[in-house]
């Protein structure tokens, strides 16, 4: 078959040797010839086998403290030669050069040696150019050349060469090119950001991990996740993760994130629909829980307490579709996992947020995440009356909430306990009548509540409203050209109101 190739020659070049010694191996049973540089010279030949020396080939040492290696004719020539091509072979014959059937390369460390915060001269020498150069020659020509560009794919090229020899498909061949262009990328991406400075004069993203999901949003809809879960999360037991729970549990965790003390959350569709502080986890679960205990079926659980016994009974006894936790007590498991979908998640880190970005139109935004959880000193009182040290608490409290909540949002908290949101209204005054009939609705008492709102009001109305339902403290960012109005309102209705100056609508 015409797309069947025989690798008769392997050049090899890597920074990493870890897991390269069965390939040897394979290649070396099926008479391959080995040609190298370097380290990796020295190490195939501590193995007993036989290598030629990328030098001995190009006529050329080693130069420049190690910067120009491979980058020559030969070398190259050998690589991108076009085997059916009767011009190419005549020039191989030529200038004797050897055909290249095989490329293994890996890239120096480039993101490693920049986490390690080296100066810029290590970094600077980090910016492989030889490799590079041979992953994207020997993927350009994959009708005739495999290319392995990483340690990943040493394990798809073993397979092949135990399964069928030192031969290849143009199918097997083209999969690996792919994979070499997505290598190069990648490390292209992560080179140019550091560049970049954090300027953002282009848009460049590269995730090497991806995963299908079983769809998008909707049944009809594909779905992928480009990212590392595992790195932040230990699943326990479960159904394979969805596109819309990957959406919660984003949401969840960043939410939970803003609380020091011992909270636990109920989200559904990326809001709040349950939240509170409490001494232990099963008083802010009960908690929690009753803020809507009907929106908690099928929801998202978070808590940054380890879950204990009497908090899993409790817990145990509802539908839900994940709980997450930084820890589970042995007998809270057993507990919790006699439903086998409930996916169960430690969560073992936060992620290090950088840009948040969305495609829309014919192109991307980005924004910075929104970071910014207010204290006690970013409370500027704008009111006679000023808040009571409770109060101010579960300003603090509606505050973090509200932040999380789709815009336009109003938050309904008292004694660190959600009573009700209104979330993703239109209006302002709709979502905090929302708010004020679903908190009715659940048997909440009101009076003495505080409100918190994601942007300033630019009424009274809300203020008003919200006064007659019994709110005494008022939480919002300020900056409407009519504050004074809600500020008189405040004053003559005996409310205290607090401005951050700090707006957090969320789209």
């Amino acid at each position: 078959m015409p797309d069947i190739k025989k690798i008769k020659n392997a050049l090899i070049s890597v920074y990493h040797k870890e897991g390269l010694d069965e390939i040897l191996l394979a290649l070396n049973n099926e008479e391959v010839n080995f040609i190298s540089t370097g380290g990796t010279r020295d190490y195939i030949e501590s193995k007993g086998y036989s290598c030629r020396a990328v030098e001995d080939l190009t006529g050329y040492p080693s130069i420049l403290g190690g910067r120009v290696k491979t980058l020559h004719p030969k070398i190259f020539g050998g690589i991108l030669a076009r085997r059916s091509n009767q011009s190419d072979q005549a020039q191989m014959q030529e200038y004797e050069i050897p055909d290249i059937d095989l490329v293994i390369v890996d890239l120096y460390p480039f993101s490693d040696t920049l986490a390690s915060g080296a100066e810029e001269e290590e970094i600077i020498e980090k910016i492989d150019i030889g490799g590079i150069s041979l992953i994207r020659a020997a993927a350009k020509n994959f009708k005739d050349v495999i290319i392995v560009a990483s340690r990943e794919q040493y394990n798809p090229l073993l397979n092949l060469l135990t399964e069928n020899g030192a031969v290849s498909t143009l199918e097997e061949r083209k999969w690996f090119a792919k994979e070499a262009f997505a290598v190069s990328s990648a490390y292209d991406t992560e080179i140019f950001r550091w560049f970049d400075n954090g300027e953002h004069s282009h848009f460049r993203f590269a995730e090497d991990e991806a995963k299908v999901l079983r769809y998008g949003e909707n049944p009809h809809q594909k779905g992928f996740f480009y990212g590392r879960f595992d790195t932040l999360f230990e699943q326990l037991q479960g159904k394979e993760i969805s596109y819309n729970n990957l959406l919660d549990i984003d949401a969840a965790i960043a939410l939970i994130a803003d609380f020091d003390e011992l909270t636990f959350a109920i989200l559904k569709h990326n809001n709040a629909c349950g939240i509170a502080s409490r001494p232990t986890v099963k008083e802010a679960w009960e908690a929690a829980l009753a803020g809507d205990p009907i929106s908690a079926f099928g929801g998202i659980l978070v808590c940054n307490a380890p879950i204990d016994k009497a908090a899993a009974e409790e817990i145990g006894k509802i539908f839900f579709e994940v709980i997450i936790a930084p820890d589970y007590d042995t007998d809270a498991l057993e507990i919790l996992m006699r439903k086998k979908n409930r996916i169960i998640l430690i969560q073992k880190e936060y992620p290090e947020y950088g840009l948040q970005f969305r495609s829309l139109l014919n192109g991307v935004i980005a924004q910075e995440r929104d970071l910014k959880t207010e204290v006690e000193s970013d409370l500027k009182p704008v009111t006679t009356k000023r808040p009571s040290a409770g109060e101010t608490e579960d300003l603090l409290f509606a505050n973090k909430l509200v932040k999380h909540t789709k815009s336009n949002a109003i938050v309904l908290a008292k004694n660190r306990q959600l009573c009700a949101s209104g979330t993703g209204q239109t209006s302002r005054v709709d979502a905090l009548k929302q708010a004020i009939e679903k908190a009715k609705s659940f048997g909440f008492d009101l009076d003495g509540a505080v409100m918190a709102s994601d942007a300033f009001f630019p009424f009274p109305d809300c203020v008003e409203i919200a006064g007659n339902e019994g709110i005494r403290a008022v939480i919002q960012p300020g900056g409407s050209i009519k504050d004074n109005l809600s500020i008189e309102y405040c004053n003559e209705h005996d409310i205290a109101m607090v401005i951050t100056g700090i707006r957090h609508f969320k789209h």
